[in-house]
């Protein structure tokens, strides 16, 4: 019994010493970003396939000159400046950063607040688990960008966080500054709670007119809470009236109502797509993207003429009956009526291989390989409204991009870097030596362990 405790304590001690190293790190922000290279002042990639999601479309032998995290030229035979990096990518190909429209990697066990039926005051950005480890699993599938959305308990949910995946850094560096603010809908069966095995006692709502409902309701009273705001803003309010009090709850709508806010919103059937259409018309805002829309091919048109975008999965079906009707063709036939369409993840798993997800629209519906792959580069970034930044290779634009062994939509292509900023968050051979020195590290401290074990032993157990 007491070797034994001696060995827990044994085993504690190394723990603790692990612990408190990274006390140290964490009490310097600088040291987060001991193991990540710093950017080079200038970057050449050179004589590669840029699949550039943009106007130049596919070039072949192309090279890309970066500076200050910024892209600066595209062409061909394009010079190194003095004491530039430099890539040999002939025979690769590189792409823009993929960007997942819908996420909930690094808030994981946080995204749904089901003590109220409506939360639009919360926010995901005040979460943001910078260590989550996903966030490095996707950067090695060349994912960038992350839409990280609140669950969908609520019918309005909370306020989202669109993130730069800079693994490495601290959680407030993550944060995508240049995206405009944006709030998570739910419609359907989650909101209803018709899968909860066990529903709460006298909840509302119930039924899809119930969530209708209560959009209206609460719609009504942010327009009031609005014109009060306004009245007394404009020295209109009536004599004596009292400063209106800030309601963070309806604060974030009347941002809805102002277009200062996104709206996304989860949904799966043409009824209720439509549904959420008139209600946006009603109250003069509009839906920025329908997320999952897994029968929006039976609305498309719909969904076009409103200006709505769609993000969708590539072949998710029969996980649930409101799901019954999806089909893998959905994306390519919206997109041929003209509906703005992405693809996204809702997982931790695929969000390592939206390539594939892209490809998969070859398959199913046709698309050509370019306009595949904008499924996962340029439609999210305009969805979201980062398009000035990120999503395509351009003059201008952010220095994010995966160079991949092969075409990004084959199945045999492996993601070999991705760089964020002009700078290198993920090299498979940095990692693979990465993985050797965190093994050496291991072996040391198991052998310290068995050292003091040994040690505990030889004193006769004291």
């Amino acid at each position: 019994m007491k070797r034994s405790m001696l060995r827990v304590a044994a085993q504690l001690g190394v723990w603790v010493l692990a612990a408190c190293a990274t006390t140290v790190v964490a009490a310097d922000p600088e040291a987060w970003k001991s193991d990540i290279p710093e950017a080079p002042t200038s970057l050449l990639v050179r004589g590669a396939t840029l699949w550039t999601s943009g106007p130049q479309g596919l070039l072949e032998n192309a090279d890309m000159l970066m500076e200050n995290g910024k892209i600066r030229r595209i062409g061909q035979g394009l010079r190194a400046p003095k004491g530039a990096q430099v890539i040999d990518a002939k025979g690769l190909h590189v792409t823009p950063g993929l960007i997942d429209a819908h996420s909930h990697i690094a808030v994981e066990g946080s995204v749904n607040e089901t003590s109220r039926t409506l939360s639009p005051e919360v926010r995901v950005l005040d979460v943001v688990d910078s260590e989550d480890v996903a966030i490095y699993r996707q950067l090695a599938g060349g994912t960038t960008v992350s839409h990280l959305l609140h669950g969908s308990a609520n019918a309005i949910g909370g306020q989202n966080a669109v993130i730069k995946l800079r693994w490495g850094l601290l959680p407030e560096e993550l944060i995508f500054k240049a995206a405009p603010a944006g709030i998570k809908f739910a419609l359907g069966e989650n909101p209803k709670k018709s899968n909860t095995r066990k529903p709460r006692p006298n909840h509302f709502p119930t039924t899809r007119q119930g969530i209708e409902t209560q959009l209206r309701e609460r719609f009504l009273a942010a327009t009031e809470y609005r014109r009060k705001w306004q009245e007394y803003r404009q020295g209109t309010a009536a004599p004596g009236t009292a400063k209106p009090r800030i309601d963070l709850h309806l604060e974030a709508l009347v941002e809805i109502l102002e277009g200062d806010r996104k709206v996304h919103a989860h949904s799966y059937r043409a009824d209720e797509i439509l549904m959420l259409l008139r209600f946006a018309q009603d109250h003069g805002f509009r839906i920025s993207t329908f997320q999952h829309v897994l029968e929006g091919y039976k609305v498309a048109d719909e969904i076009a003429a409103h200006g709505a975008g769609a993000s969708t999965f590539s072949d998710w079906w029969t996980f649930k009956f409101e799901v019954i009707d999806a089909i893998p063709f959905n994306a390519a036939l919206m997109h041929q009526r003209g509906v703005l369409v992405s693809l996204n993840s809702d997982s931790a798993e695929l969000g390592r291989r939206m390539n594939l997800e892209a490809a998969k629209a070859v398959r199913y519906g046709g698309l050509l390989p370019q306009d595949a792959l904008k499924l996962v580069t340029l439609n999210p970034a305009r969805q979201l409204g980062i398009e000035s930044r990120v999503g395509s290779l351009e003059v201008g634009k952010d220095a994010d991009f995966v160079l991949w062994s092969g075409s990004p939509l084959s199945t045999q292509s492996l993601c070999l870097q991705t760089w964020i900023d002009g700078r290198s968050y993920f090299d498979r051979q940095r990692d693979a030596k990465d993985r050797l020195n965190a093994e050496a590290e291991r072996q040391a401290l198991i052998a310290k362990v068995r050292a003091l074990e040994s040690t505990e032993e030889a004193g006769g157990g004291r």
